[in-house]
């Protein structure tokens, strides 16, 4: 994510081409990003294991804008530990949302994908109102 420096990048990890709740949550983002943006967001990512043939065609597909990052082995997954909160074991992403900020600080985490409830589209307002709270307090 080097190209993401001195920019505040909302990091979302997904499950993926099969999960359609995380393609509409990524579709909701887009149609919100002005939202994003006066929330201080610089740009928003989205992470997944799928191969990056299946995306561009998935990617296509929805119409996304949104950068779509394939990691099949995981590795920046499990750096984030964003592979720990998901329905399918720690062998994909649940639904995590990271702000990383200028300087490469997390300033605010969710994983709302974990158990019990394995929440799986999170309404754009309550993301917003979640990660404004969450960035204010500082991580």
């Amino acid at each position: 994510m080097g190209s993401q420096q001195n920019k505040t990048v909302l990091v979302f990890f997904q499950k993926g081409i099969d999960c359609e709740p995380c393609w509409t949550q990524l579709r909701d983002i887009q149609a919100d990003m002005s939202a994003f943006q006066a929330a201080g967001i610089s740009e928003v990512i989205s992470v997944t294991t799928d191969s990056l043939g299946a995306l561009r065609q998935k990617v296509a597909d929805e119409g996304l804008r949104i950068p779509i990052l394939s990691d099949p082995t995981l590795a920046v997954s499990r750096t984030y530990h964003a592979n720990s909160y998901g329905m399918m074991g720690t062998g994909a992403d649940g639904h995590t949302f990271i702000v990383v900020g200028p300087t490469g600080r997390i300033e605010w985490r969710a994983d709302y994908g974990g158990a019990p409830n394995y929440t799986m589209d999170v309404p754009v307002a309550t993301l917003l109102t979640q990660m404004r709270a969450g960035m204010a307090k500082g991580f």
